[in-house]
């Protein structure tokens, strides 16, 4: 039985159309690249759903010029997208570890103690927010998914299954909490009202206190060609520059960054009601003027490279097909769909998608329709070929198929650079 329900046979909401900046609302954004119309990315379907049709929304990404945000134009209910969620962070040894890290260097930083409070907004299964309670911290969850929030509690995380916003914001601080450290991880970029988001981690924020922010990084997704980072899911994608931009707009300073290896490359912005940016904030904003990340031939020379990467992708999976050679996936990820679905990779040339996930098995990928399997399923069948979806987590998940590999399994990368390993 499925956790949650199936999307094919939902009563899909219809998506409204961009016309301004989300971050600043300014008319006249820019066309960059259209990825088709495409599934949601994690809309993933049981065997009964395959003889549904289903609902897909065009993903187009657009420019700004006013404010330098990246942002797709479609907005699709967050409740549609939202409601029910299947990715689990806790599945990852990865996002775990840089979770333990990251919980004690804030609570030295900020002297936490038994009576301070830590707040994570979209705190999914409770993984970060666990740390600090093995530390001793009164912590608090906000995770619109009811599925992944009844996970948390049932972790013993305290947590509220709504979206975060400033009524909410307003009802926390009318009962008195308010946070030493704020997390926002990974969520931003899913905000259709940015504004609001903001003003509320503002409103939440102790006067004295210090917000977390983590965003996949712009010029990372440029740069290293991360076109699968773009997804329904995924509204707007930050520079430190169009992150400055909206942080002042609501009187939080920007006072540190960090760049950081996860989710393909990703920014962690440190915010205060006070301070200065650090020099590394400046240097990063420099570097960015001077690479013209400001400037919209920077994002359309991007687009040009996206459509390059497709076709060289189809001819090499299509040639390791005439050669006899079996082909799977590893990863029913959200970048999994954009790139098999704008690609046009499906069962013709892909066999199956392995996935840690449990809660994935037995389902089958949205567009695609390829079945979910557990990851010995690789041992057991032996693919030539294992198309690596996951790809921000390599060194992981190659250190697990160590043996597939010793006994020949070869696994082809997709970014930052085509390559097999």
């Amino acid at each position: 039985m499925s956790l949650v329900e199936p999307h094919s046979r939902r009563r899909a909401l219809p998506a409204r159309a961009l016309t301004r900046c989300r971050a600043c609302t300014a008319n006249g954004l820019l066309p960059i690249l259209s990825l088709g119309a495409t599934p949601l990315a994690n809309a993933l379907l049981t065997q009964e759903d395959l003889a549904y049709p289903e609902t897909r929304y065009p993903l187009n990404l657009y420019f700004c010029p006013s404010c330098s945000l990246l942002q797709i134009s479609e907005v699709v209910s967050p409740r549609e997208l939202f409601g029910e969620y299947l990715y689990l962070s806790s599945f990852s040894d990865t996002v775990l570890a840089n979770a333990e890290s990251l919980a004690r260097r804030l609570v030295g930083r900020q002297r936490l103690g038994k009576d301070s409070l830590v707040v994570e907004v979209a705190s999914n299964d409770g993984y970060l927010l666990k740390q600090y309670q093995d530390l001793g911290i009164q912590v608090l969850g906000v995770e619109p998914a009811r599925n992944i929030a009844k996970i948390a509690l049932e972790r013993g995380v305290p947590t509220i299954a709504e979206f975060f916003g400033p009524e909410l914001a307003e009802h926390l601080t009318f009962a008195g909490q308010f946070a030493d450290v704020l997390h926002a991880n990974n969520v931003l970029a899913h905000v259709p009202d940015l504004n609001g988001f903001v003003k509320a981690m503002a409103l939440v924020l102790k006067e004295d206190g210090l917000a977390s922010v983590e965003v996949p990084y712009v010029k990372r997704l440029v740069d290293d060609l991360e076109f699968d980072t773009i997804y329904h899911e995924h509204l707007s994608y930050f520079s430190v520059a169009s992150l400055k931009n909206l942080f002042e707009r609501h009187k939080l300073i920007i006072v540190d960054v960090e760049r950081l290896p996860v989710h393909g490359g990703s920014l962690r912005v440190l915010l205060a009601h006070h301070g200065r940016p650090s020099a590394t904030v400046k240097r990063l904003l420099l570097t960015e003027l001077e690479v013209g990340l400001g400037q919209p031939a920077y994002y359309e020379n991007f687009a040009d490279r996206v459509r390059s990467f497709r076709q060289r992708l189809l001819r090499l999976l299509k040639d390791e097909k005439r050669r006899g050679h079996s082909i799977a996936a590893y990863g029913a990820s959200a970048k999994g769909t954009t790139l098999l679905n704008y690609c046009g990779v499906g069962s013709e040339l892909v066999d199956y998608v392995v996935d840690r996930s449990t809660i994935k098995h037995g389902l089958f990928t949205p567009g695609t329709h390829l079945p979910i399997c557990p990851p010995e399923v690789l041992m057991e069948r032996r693919p030539d070929l294992v198309l690596l979806l996951t790809w921000n987590l390599a060194d992981e998940i190659l250190g697990q198929q160590k043996r597939y590999r010793e006994l020949g399994g070869r696994f082809l990368i997709p970014f930052p650079t085509l390559r097999y390993a």
